[in-house]
């Protein structure tokens, strides 16, 4: 202070400080804001010149002073009650004006104190030395110092409440030292002291003197019995002081150790404890909130169990209190769960942490996705962190409209969780749980969350697929087929159940496997699949045919799946599995006009009938048809109808080639299959040549191949830009006649079967086999497509022996009129045709319903081939003889008569010829023409037919000589004829 005013008498500075509250009074009350700054620097004068009042007036030896010390008293309680208004003023710098007034109020006070106060007067300046020094510190309602704000230079720092705290440390001195025997002002002493320390430990704080201020707190706390003085309000506001400190400290801990907060912490605690709760509005807030931040201070100091033991103490006091769902409540549970964390606290008591946090939030995103971060660090606590989802669950089922949404993303996350489980069926057990839990809850899942939980569940199941983990792979599949995702995704659970049956199959637990697929739908091609994938491990080889048929038949069928069955058949080596397989795969097979289908087709004919063929020729083929308790005679008719079948399939395939090979020449494609047609042909071939010797009962199905491989090779030779060799066309008139006879044996199979009746359409078909094959080998002979003798030679008997099928199914089909055309052409055909003359006259002989003319005509034909060729049995000619003899005679005509004499003495001739030989002519047959010679002439002279009496007698007797008794018999007719000759003639 500069010297002039420290000379300055006090009369001058009190006209000062009177001159400027003149000026000043009337800007206290002015609400331009602009005012403010001189007027609070006038304050800051009029306080400095008070301040020097004061140390004039301690030297001054008079008293005249007093009454300017009163007047001073006077303004400074003014400005006092004026800063009591002030406060109020809602302008922003309206706290910088109420520091200023209470400082210039302050020191006018105090310039007016008596010399030797008493302690009312002690207690009243000490008072407001300390709300004063609390105002400049900035610690009443502002966070930032009053010095700092727009102060004159010379009081612009914190030495200004400095010095109005050490002026109230000499008045708490004084008052300390003044002796109250009654006891009558202890309790505003003890205030007044208590407001001094506190102001003092503020202050200090503020100024990061943190040492003083930890002095002042202790000093506070050390009088307990000055503590208990103290009015309950103060007490609550010195707790929450102690508290706002320590919290203080945890916030802007730079350079501070956290015990230091807890000490603070700990003291607040101790102020407030004591109080009852409903004694002061806000006790049990402040008590919460010292708890809270103590707490908070244990666990930053890392006195975890004293953290616990206080949120223990607090939490059920905030669980009880209406805004238990606070933001700072919430903050004080996961505190708890911190601690306890750091603790490695048990599951149950993180449980329980949980829990408490859980219900006492809102089902919101925020506090969801606060719960399950936390939940990410504690991945290894698998059964709690389970458990803290189930409960989440719960909340969320509980919150129904609130908490729904967050349904999907806690049964997301926790099928996450239990992925990582290593106990594998406590996991599958916790989701089966939850995902029961909820379909009881009645819980519909839309599709998008259905499907990404499938997807997690799939992805597991794939993991432990791909790590052979077959069984736990199932149980994760299994997991997707739970009702709850049924609801949204209807297909899934079919596909759930194909991967688990796969992965059990793989386990080779076929049973298992079984059970799983059957309860998929069976309209699925890829259920049937998997069917045949077990069936075919099980050695189960109709149930594989069964579904190979069904996968085929359903509406989602891939022909590759066909593809795989073929492969797993062949590895399996289950043969009849894969011949059903192989004709499946042709049955679908699309054919289209290009080449390459058909080259397909025939290469999957090719296998199907070498297939087939292998089975023919392994009896172990037919287990699949035998059981152990059939009777020998039902097994046999089992297994044959196994060995029919097989011969079915191989003719129905040949028969496919031949369509396929008919259809390739029209298209002009023959050349892409030529090489499956050559080898097709030689394989039904040497199969029906095989089968004359080992099929029985199968002609048609022998005839059947033959006529194929015959088709086969006419569509190879037609088809042929070279000369094929005379080979070809051999087997091709071999494969043709071997079919027809095969048709025809089977034609008599049939009528044997049916008594002797045969259908009409079959000898249509068959005669125009016949003829067809005649017409077929003629044109191979004409053209000269073979060459050897031999060869040339058996198709000429072909010819033949064709000719006799044609008279026989001729004569089965009534079609007389075209029978004396066909003798006609054996008659005609050469000496080679000689035994067939024999085969056309027994079977029209034998025939009750041939027409007389027609048998004539053919017999008389025949017969005189036969005698032109000198190439006919004896016993053959006899009975021929007798036929047309027969048939003449019974006309009674006399050219009939002439002709059938003329018979019976060619047959005069043979029977001479042959009289010594190995074959003579039957004993009956002589008799017959014996006895019919006699007579016949007999008859002839009756007539008066002398002429051919004669004959016909004379050929009796020349009869007579190769018959037992022939002289007496000859003896005899001679005498007839004498007779009878003599007695007619005469007339």
């Amino acid at each position: 202070m500069p010297e002039s005013k420290r000379k300055r008498s006090l009369q001058e500075i009190y006209d000062e400080i009177k001159g400027i509250l003149l000026t000043t009074k009337p800007q206290i009350d002015d609400p331009k804001s602009s005012a403010r700054p001189s007027l609070i620097k006038d304050l800051f004068q009029i306080a400095a010149l008070a301040e020097s009042f004061l140390e004039q007036r301690s030297r001054s030896n008079n008293k005249s002073w007093i009454h300017l010390a009163d007047s001073l008293d006077q303004e400074g309680v003014n400005l006092w009650n004026i800063s009591g208004i002030i406060r109020k003023t809602p302008e922003n710098d309206g706290r910088l004006l109420m520091g200023a007034l209470r400082l210039a109020a302050f020191r006018l006070i105090e310039g007016g104190v008596e010399t030797k106060p008493g302690i009312e007067s002690l207690l009243h300046i000490l008072q407001l030395a300390s709300k004063t020094g609390a105002t400049l510190s900035g610690t009443t309602g502002s966070n930032t110092p009053i010095s700092s704000l727009f102060l004159p230079s010379e009081v612009g720092r914190h030495d200004i409440a400095a010095r109005v705290l050490t002026s109230a440390a000499k008045y708490e001195e004084l008052l300390r030292n003044t002796d109250d025997p009654d006891g009558i002002h202890q309790n505003a002493i003890a205030c007044g002291t208590v407001v001094y320390f506190s102001s003092r430990m503020e202050a200090a704080w503020q100024e990061k003197n943190y040492t003083v201020a930890d002095f002042m707190s202790q000093k506070i706390m050390d009088d307990d019995q000055r503590l208990t003085l103290l009015p309950l309000h103060s007490r609550q506001l010195l707790a929450s002081k102690f508290h706002k400190i320590g919290k203080s400290m945890l916030e802007l801990p730079e350079g501070i150790k956290p015990s230091d907060a807890v000490s603070w912490l700990q003291k607040a605690f101790t102020l407030a404890d004591p109080l009852e709760d409903n004694a002061v509005p806000g006790v049990a807030e402040l008590k919460i909130s010292i708890l809270q931040a103590l707490a908070r201070a244990y666990f930053v100091a890392g006195s975890y169990d004293r953290a616990e033991a206080t949120l223990e103490e607090l939490v059920p006091t905030i669980d009880a209190s209406p805004d238990h769902a606070s933001s700072g409540y919430r903050e004080l549970r996961w505190l708890r769960l911190a601690t306890l964390k750091r603790r490695k606290a048990g599951d149950a008591a993180l449980l329980d942490a949980f829990k408490s946090i859980i219900d006492h939030m809102e089902c919101s995103e925020t506090n969801i996705t606060d719960v399950l971060q936390d939940l990410r660090t504690m991945a290894h606590h698998h059964t709690l962190v389970t458990a803290v989802h189930q409960h989440c669950l719960d909340k969320a089922l509980a919150c129904r409209g609130a908490g729904e949404d967050c349904i999907d993303r806690l049964l997301l996350s926790l099928i996450f969780h239990c992925a990582k489980d290593e106990d594998h069926a406590r996991a599958l057990k916790a989701v089966d749980t939850v995902l029961t839990s909820l379909c009881q809850a009645e819980v519909e899942l839309d599709i998008v969350p259905t499907t990404a939980c499938l997807t997690l569940l799939w992805q597991y199941g794939d993991r432990h697929y791909h790590a052979k983990k077959w069984l736990e792979a199932a149980d994760w599949y299994l997991a997707g087929s739970h009702k709850l995702f049924r609801l949204s995704s209807p297909t899934a659970s079919t596909k759930c159940f194909r991967k688990a049956a796969l992965c059990y199959i793989e386990q080779r637990e076929f049973a298992r496997a079984s059970t799983v697929i059957r309860r998929c739908p069976t309209n699925e091609a890829k259920t049937h699949y998997i069917i045949f994938t077990i069936a075919v491990h099980q050695g189960l080889e109709d149930e594989a045919i069964r579904a190979v048929r069904e996968m085929v038949e359903a509406p989602d069928f891939d022909r590759n799946m066909l593809l795989l069955a073929t492969q797993l058949s062949h590895q399996s080596e289950m043969r009849v599995v894969l011949l059903s397989v192989l004709e499946a795969l042709l049955k679908t097979l699309k054919l289209s006009n290009s080449g390459e289908t058909a080259v397909e087709a025939m290469t999957l004919i090719r296998c199907i009938i070498r297939l087939a063929l292998s089975l023919l020729g392994d009896p172990t083929a037919n287990r699949c048809v035998r059981g152990p308790s059939l009777p020998s005679g039902l097994l046999a008719t089992y297994l044959c109808l196994s060995r029919t079948t097989l011969i079915d399939t191989v003719v129905n395939h040949f028969r496919t080639a031949g369509i396929l090979t008919e259809a390739a020449c029209t298209q002009k494609a023959m050349s892409l299959i030529s090489k499956d047609v050559s080898w097709l042909w030689r394989t039904a071939y040497n199969c029906a040549v095989q089968g004359c010797s080992e099929w029985e009962h199968c002609e048609g199905r022998i005839a059947d191949l033959f006529d194929i491989a015959r088709g086969l090779l006419e569509a190879l030779c037609q088809a042929s830009p070279v000369e094929i060799d005379s080979e070809i066309y051999s087997h091709l008139v071999n494969a043709s006649f071997s079919a027809v006879s095969g048709h025809v044996f089977s034609a008599r199979e049939t009528a044997l079967a049916s008594n002797g009746k045969m259908d009409g359409g079959q000898i249509s078909a068959v005669t125009a086999e016949i003829v067809a094959c005649k017409q077929r080998i003629l044109s191979i002979m004409e053209k000269e497509k073979v060459q050897k003798d031999e060869e040339v030679l058996r198709m000429q008997y072909f010819i033949h022996t064709l000719r006799v099928f044609e008279a026989e199914f001729l004569t089965r089909a009534k079609l007389w009129d075209q029978i004396p055309q066909l003798v006609q052409e054996i008659v005609n055909s050469g000496p080679l045709a000689l035994n067939t003359y024999e085969a056309v006259a027994d079977i029209l002989w034998v025939e009750k319903d041939c027409p007389i003319n027609v048998l004539y005509g053919c017999l008389e034909a025949l017969l005189r081939a036969s005698l032109d060729h000198n190439h006919l049995s004896v016993e053959k000619f006899s009975r021929w003889l007798r036929a047309i003899c027969t048939i003449i005679l019974a006309r009674n005509t006399p050219e009939d008569r002439a002709k059938a004499i003329g018979y019976v003495e060619q047959a005069l001739t043979v029977i001479e010829d042959n009289h010594d030989s190995d074959q003579p002519y039957p004993i009956d047959e002589r008799q017959w023409l014996l006895a019919t010679t006699y007579n016949t002439g007999t008859e002839c002279l009756h007539g008066a037919m002398l002429d051919e009496a004669k004959r016909w007698f004379e050929a009796s007797t020349v009869i007579c000589r190769f018959v037992p008794d022939g002289q007496d018999r000859a003896k005899k007719i001679s005498d007839t004829y004498t007779h009878l000759l003599s007695r007619y003639g005469s007339k």
